[in-house]
C-alpha cells in the first residue's frame, strides 16, 4: 500500500506525506522545547538571581512575551517580501540560537564574582547580557512563529488537503510535546545546584539545555533542506498591498458623488492604478483578517489558565499536586486529544454527513472556552465559601490568644465587653474556639496585649500561632489556627483544563489550517502572522479589562470573560455564517490565464498595428 511506504512518484513521500515535513515537525518540537524551557525559569530567574522585585520582574516578563508576538509581523514581511520562508526561519533560527547562548552565559554567576562569594560583583553585566540574549530570543521565535507553518504547508500539492490539514495537526501536536517535556525537564535542571566556587540553582543549565535543543532545530532544518519545496518571495508585498487600500479609499472618496456608478467591491475602485491580480490578493487577505476581529476574545480567556490557585493540593493517601504542576495538565490532554480528535472525531462528524468546516469548528471552540470558565466560576464559588469572613469598612476585628498558665482578661474601653481568655485558647468578639490542638514548629513571637489599645483602626488576624513552652524540662507546642487550610481539592481543575483543551484543539488548529488555506500564495505567512497578532491582542484585552473592572469577586470575574467570550462566539458565529469559502490557487490560476489570454491579444493587436504600417 503506497499509503505506508516511501516513494519517490512525486518528490519524496512517507506515509503519504511528503518527506520533508517531518524535518518540520521535528524542528518545531526542537525550537518549542526550548522557548517553554526557557520561559518556565525565566520569572524564578528574574527575582532569585537578578533580585528584580515581583512587581518589576512580571513587568519585564509580560513584555518579553508581547515582543514575541509582536515581531511575527517583521518575520511575515521579511519572508513574503524579500528572503522567502527557508532563509528567513534559517536566519532567524541562528539568531534565535545565539540568543539562547547569550541568555545562559549571563545567567552565570561566576562571570563576575571575583571575591568567590557566590554572587555576581557586577550584576550589570549579568543583566545586560540577559537582556540582550531575550531581545535575540524574541526576534528569532517571533520571526520564525509564521513563516514555519505557512513553510510545512508549502509542502504539499493542491490534491493534498486531507494530508495538509493532518498536517496542522501533527505540527500542533509537536509544539504541545515540547512544551510538556520543557516544563518538565528545566524545573528540575534549575532546582539542581551548580557553580564553579560556590553551589546554587542552576540557571546557566536550565538555560543552557534549551539552547542545545535550539541549535539541534537548526541542525535538523538544514539537513532538509534539499527536499523542501520552496516559494520565492515576490517582491515587497505588504507595501503593495497597503498601496493599493490606500489608492481604493482615497480614489472612491474622491467619487462619492453619486454621478459615479457603484462598484462591486470598494478595493475595485483601485483598478486605475493596480492589476486585477494583486486586487484580488488583497480582497483574499482583508476577508480573512476582518474575521480575525472577534478572535482576541478567545486568548483573552485562553491565557488566564494558569493564574491564582487557591486549591488544596493534598490526596488521601499522601500524593499531592502542587500548584506549578497544574500547568503540564494542558499539553498533556493535548498531546492526547489531537490525535484522537483528528482521527476518530471528524472522521465520525464525516460519516454523519455533517460539514463541520474550520469555522465551525473555531464557533464551538470559542463556546467550549466560555463553559471553562463557567466551571471556573462554579469552583470559585465553593472556595469562596471557605474563606473567613473579614470586617468591613468601618468595622475592626481583633484576635486574643492567651500564652499564659492563667486565664487572662482584657478590658476594652468605652464600648466592648470584658473578654476573658483561657490558657492556650483563642477568642474572636467574644466567641469560644475551645481548646486548640497541638503541632511541631514555629518562627512567630507573642505580642503584647497592651498594643490592642488602639483597636479602633486595627486589624490583627492570625492564620496559624505556634507557642513553644518549656514544662518540666519537656517541649510543649500549642498550635492556634483561626483560618482552616482550603479543603476544595486542587483536581476540581482538571475538568476545565479539559473543556479548554478541546477548545484549543477545535480553536487553534483549525485557525491554522484556515489561516493557511485562505491565503493567496504570496501572503501565507502574512496571515500567519495575523493569526499570532489576536494573541497578542487579546493578552491586552486581560490587562485592559482587569485593571478597569470593579468587581472583587473572583467568580464575578470568571463569570463576566465567559459572557464576553459567548456573545463574541455569537457575533462570529455569524461573520462567519457569511463567509464564502475560497480556493486562492484557483482563483490565481484564472488570473493567470486571463493574464495570458490579455498578452496574447495585445500582441496580436501589436502585429496586426504593425502589419497595417507597413502596408502604408
Amino acid at each position: 500500500d503506497s499509503k505506508y511506504v516511501c516513494s519517490k512518484a512525486r518528490g519524496v513521500l512517507c506515509f503519504g506525506f511528503p518527506l520533508s515535513i517531518f524535518f518540520i515537525v521535528i524542528n518545531e518540537f526542537c525550537e518549542r522545547f526550548s522557548y517553554y524551557g526557557m520561559k518556565a525559569v525565566l520569572t524564578l530567574y528574574f527575582t532569585r538571581f537578578l533580585l528584580w522585585g515581583d512587581n518589576f520582574a512580571t513587568a519585564i516578563y509580560h513584555a518579553f512575551v508581547a515582543l514575541c508576538y509582536l515581531t511575527p509581523i517583521l518575520g511575515a514581511i521579511i519572508a513574503d517580501s524579500w528572503l522567502g520562508k527557508f532563509k528567513t526561519i534559517l536566519y532567524l533560527s541562528i539568531v534565535y540560537a545565539i540568543g539562547q547562548v547569550v541568555l545562559s552565559v549571563g545567567s552565570i554567576s561566576d562571570l563576575t564574582d571575583q571575591n568567590q562569594d557566590g554572587s555576581p560583583d557586577h550584576i550589570a553585566v549579568n543583566v545586560a547580557l540577559s537582556m540582550i540574549g531575550l531581545i535575540l530570543i524574541a526576534l528569532g521565535t517571533g520571526g520564525i512563529k509564521p513563516c514555519v507553518s505557512a513553510f510545512g504547508g508549502d509542502q504539499f500539492e493542491d490534491d493534498q488537503e486531507k494530508q495538509r490539514s493532518t498536517f496542522f495537526s501533527l505540527f500542533y501536536l509537536s509544539i504541545n510535546a515540547g512544551s510538556l517535556l520543557s516544563t518538565l525537564v528545566t524545573p528540575t535542571i534549575r532546582a539542581s545546584e551548580c557553580g564553579i566556587h560556590t553551589k546554587q540553582e542552576c540557571y546557566p543549565l536550565a538555560f543552557g539545555v534549551p539552547a542545545i535543543l535550539m541549535a539541534v532545530a537548526l541542525v535538523v532544518f538544514i539537513i532538509g533542506s534539499k527536499m523542501y519545496k520552496k516559494v520565492k518571495p515576490q517582491g515587497n508585498i505588504m507595501l503593495e498591498v497597503s498601496k493599493c487600500v490606500g489608492f481604493a479609499i482615497k480614489n472612491r472618496f474622491r467619487h462619492r458623488s453619486k454621478e459615479f456608478p457603484k462598484r462591486e467591491h470598494w478595493l475595485d475602485w483601485a483598478s486605475e492604478k493596480y492589476d486585477k491580480r494583486l486586487i484580488a490578493q488583497t480582497k483574499m487577505v482583508l476577508r480573512v483578517l476582518f474575521l480575525y476581529i472577534p478572535l482576541p476574545m478567545f486568548w483573552a480567556v485562553f491565557d488566564q489558565q494558569v493564574s491564582r490557585n487557591c486549591l488544596s493540593p493534598d490526596i488521601k493517601g499522601g500524593f499531592q499536586i502542587q500548584p506549578d504542576q497544574m500547568q503540564i495538565v494542558n499539553p498533556i490532554l493535548i498531546v492526547i486529544m489531537v490525535p484522537v480528535v483528528d482521527s476518530l472525531v471528524y472522521p465520525l462528524i464525516k460519516k454523519c454527513k455533517l460539514n463541520f468546516t474550520a469555522l465551525k469548528k473555531m464557533t464551538v471552540g470559542m463556546f467550549l472556552a466560555s463553559m471553562a470558565f463557567v466551571a471556573s466560576a462554579l469552583v470559585q464559588v465553593q472556595i469562596d465559601k471557605t474563606y473567613p469572613v473579614f470586617p468591613a469598612a468601618g468595622q475592626t476585628q481583633i484576635k486574643l490568644i492567651n500564652l499564659g498558665a492563667v486565664a487572662a482578661t482584657v478590658q476594652f474601653q468605652p464600648q466592648l465587653q470584658n473578654v476573658t481568655v483561657a490558657p492556650n485558647e483563642a477568642v474572636s468578639k467574644g466567641r469560644y474556639f475551645g481548646q486548640l490542638d497541638p503541632l511541631s514548629v514555629s518562627n512567630y513571637s507573642d505580642n503584647c496585649l497592651e498594643c490592642l489599645n488602639c483597636a479602633h483602626s486595627l486589624l490583627l488576624f492570625l492564620t496559624w500561632y505556634l507557642n513553644f513552652q518549656c514544662v518540666k524540662d519537656k517541649l510543649s507546642i500549642n498550635y492556634f489556627e483561626d483560618v482552616a487550610p482550603n479543603t476544595v481539592h486542587m483536581a476540581w481543575q482538571i475538568p476545565q483544563y479539559f473543556l479548554l483543551t478541546c477548545a484549543e484543539v477545535l480553536f487553534s488548529v483549525s485557525g491554522l489550517e484556515f489561516s493557511y488555506s485562505q491565503a493567496p500564495s504570496n501572503m501565507k505567512s502574512v496571515l500567519q502572522a495575523g493569526w499570532l497578532l489576536t494573541v497578542a491582542v487579546g493578552n491586552i484585552i486581560v490587562l485592559i479589562v482587569t485593571g478597569a473592572s470593579t468587581i472583587k469577586e473572583q467568580w464575578a470575574e470568571y463569570v463576566l470573560f465567559a459572557a464576553l467570550l459567548l456573545a463574541v462566539c455569537i457575533i462570529f458565529a455569524i461573520m462567519a455564517s457569511f463567509y464564502t469559502y475560497i480556493d486562492p490557487n484557483e482563483i490565481e490560476a484564472q488570473l493567470s490565464e486571463e493574464e495570458k489570454e490579455k498578452e496574447k491579444k495585445d500582441q496580436d493587436d501589436n502585429e496586426k498595428a504593425a502589419e497595417a504600417d507597413s502596408r502604408m
